[in-house]
């Protein structure tokens, strides 16, 4: 028979053993590979952790054959917020707009793949366990901050007055980046854009938020910690269309 690749399994860790095995991947990408830091990362055990961490569900993804953690994600619902004090996101980014709408949410982060397996199949089985928990848990909203590497704006001018002139969220999903923070991403006109160019400079984790109906809020925020430019992504599960749920859901 052919070898079609490694089989994965996707869970919620349920062990400290698997929860460092979530917190070394996201060393190796967001510390060794992107330059980031962090107040509570342990640069001898090579974890990558804050404080957070506990309240959080971790999704991993595993390679079958060798037992490695090739894919994360980090999820945060209400009530877990509740616990925590506050959303993740919350420090960049105002969300009473969201908290005020009495639908359900979810606050994604720290989504990291393996070197080896990016563009691969890792990250389809990433979104098929979060599609599954989405339902599981009655989720409507989906939120959660997505980062440019770098933090030059000037730089990024580009693919974020794209994202503010194409995907900005309407009224009553649309965040704002906290004000003492607020860049602004409108920072060039529509009709001086470059929309090929723009679009090749967008990660794909965000890009693939847009194929799905996503949106982004208003401004950007400067994270010197992790050396990257951030926006926040909304997803409203009521907005997608068939096509876009057969996306999400793997079909």
């Amino acid at each position: 028979m052919p070898d079609h690749g490694p089989a994965f399994t996707v869970k919620i860790a349920e062990t400290e053993a698997e929860l460092h095995a979530a917190q070394r991947l996201r060393y190796d990408v967001f510390v060794r590979e992107l330059g980031g830091s962090g107040a509570l990362v342990d640069h001898q055990a090579g974890l990558e952790r804050d404080r957070f961490d506990p309240f959080f569900d971790h999704m991993l993804c595993i390679n079958n054959r060798s037992g490695q953690v090739v894919g994360v994600y980090r999820l945060l619902r209400d009530e877990q917020a509740q616990s925590a004090g506050q959303f993740y996101s919350e420090d960049e980014y105002d969300l009473g707009v969201l908290k005020r709408s009495g639908r359900r949410l979810l606050e994604l982060g720290r989504s990291c793949v393996h070197p080896d397996y990016r563009g691969g199949m890792a990250m389809y089985h990433l979104w098929n366990g979060l599609a599954d928990y989405v339902e599981q848990h009655g989720i409507e909203v989906l939120f959660g901050v997505a980062s440019f590497h770098g933090t030059d704006v000037e730089a990024l001018a580009q693919p974020l007055s794209m994202l503010y002139h194409n995907h900005l969220a309407p009224e009553d999903l649309r965040v704002r980046t906290q004000p003492a923070h607020y860049v602004d991403m409108n920072r060039i006109t529509p009709e001086a854009l470059d929309r090929r160019r723009a679009m090749l400079e967008v990660p794909s984790l965000i890009k693939a938020y847009l194929r799905l109906g996503g949106f982004v809020g208003d401004g950007a925020y400067i994270d010197h910690a992790f050396n990257t430019t951030d926006v926040c992504l909304i997803l409203d599960t009521a907005r997608m269309n068939e096509r876009q749920r057969r996306i999400y859901g793997g079909g």
